[in-house]
């Protein structure tokens, strides 16, 4: 096959474009680095089948020849940064959709849409199943992602019911691995960086609200096995592992062998307290369930993050 993927220089697109190249398909990877970054495909530099595209795909896209695929990775994806980047958000998850969209339309390509668990917002069904509705404040500052993702996903719906587009729509819950920013402000990230330099670990509330940890390589094949099924419904890829945020830090804490305190911060406004996804759809439609657990994946997880850190203060050293 030959597709291509928005957001390629992201945590989850640049492992996206490693699974394509190495099942033997061909890779157009899109990205304008508003929050990817060079490094994250530097080892895909001169590959014979990948090729990439600087663009921002909130404008008219152009791929000369054919496609078979087009994957819609780009977006920012952490608090941090769409709570830094409103509009931008806002605009990729609809004027990037429907580029897209169009792209795929006009090759004939089949489409998928990396969307969010957060289109549940602070849900009120838990676990939750796809046919939940949500719970979102479409006006709170968490809207711009969350309301950018659900109009996605009905623009998506329009278009494979409208022009009989072949559509895949995957909920992608809480993930991490290597490739994801030191600073990006995702739990994981925070509590593995923070750990790392002896700083507090800053817990929102008081640590009891939930989250589902999925190990990147995990999401990665659930969300590959969903572009090949017959799904065209929307799909939870995530780990049904539930774990408070307070767990999470001692957890990271012990791994790491910090020494680290736990430091308390008010809650920001409509996080949500529990997620965790039901995954029945994808055992039955996809075959697919994690294979890691939490420990294990940080333990992949944090030597990343230590060389990282590492290569900062040598660089910062050498200024």
């Amino acid at each position: 096959m030959r597709v291509l993927i928005t957001g390629a220089a992201g945590f989850l697109g640049s492992h996206l474009c490693d699974r394509f190249l190495a099942d033997g398909h061909e890779v157009i990877g899109v990205d304008n680095f508003l929050t990817g970054t060079p490094d994250n495909l530097a080892h895909l530099l001169g590959h014979p089948r990948f090729r990439f595209v600087q663009h921002n795909v909130t404008e008219f896209i152009y791929v000369e020849g054919p496609l078979d695929g087009v994957l819609h990775f780009a977006s920012p994806a952490s608090p941090v940064d769409y709570l830094e980047l409103p509009i931008q958000t806002l605009k990729v998850g609809s004027l990037g959709t429907h580029k897209t969209l169009g792209l795929a339309k006009a090759k004939g390509a089949r489409y998928l849409l990396a969307s969010t668990s957060e289109v549940y917002g602070d849900p009120e069904v838990h676990p939750q199943p796809e046919t939940y509705w949500g719970n979102v404040n479409p006006v709170g500052p968490r809207g711009v992602y969350d309301e950018a993702k659900r109009f996605a996903e009905a623009m998506v719906m329009a278009y494979h019911r409208t022009h009989g587009l072949d559509t895949r729509i995957v909920r992608i819950f809480n993930t991490y691995g290597p490739r994801m920013r030191p600073n990006d402000g995702r739990v994981v990230s925070n509590f593995i960086v923070q750990a790392l330099r002896g700083e507090p670990l800053t817990v929102y509330g008081d640590g009891s609200q939930t989250r589902s940890f999925c190990y990147v390589s995990d999401e990665i094949e659930g969300i590959y096995r969903l572009f090949f099924s017959d799904c065209t419904e929307p799909v939870n890829i995530g780990n049904p592992d539930e774990f408070t945020i307070l767990e999470l830090a001692r957890r990271v804490l012990a791994l790491t062998g910090s020494r680290s305190p736990i430091e308390f911060r008010p809650l920001p406004q409509d996080d949500p307290r529990v997620r965790r996804p039901d995954i029945t759809r994808a055992r039955e439609r996809l075959g697919w369930e994690p294979r890691i657990s939490l420990d294990e994946g940080l333990r992949l997880t944090i030597p990343y993050f230590r060389a990282r850190l590492e290569a900062e203060g040598a660089t910062a050293r050498a200024r």
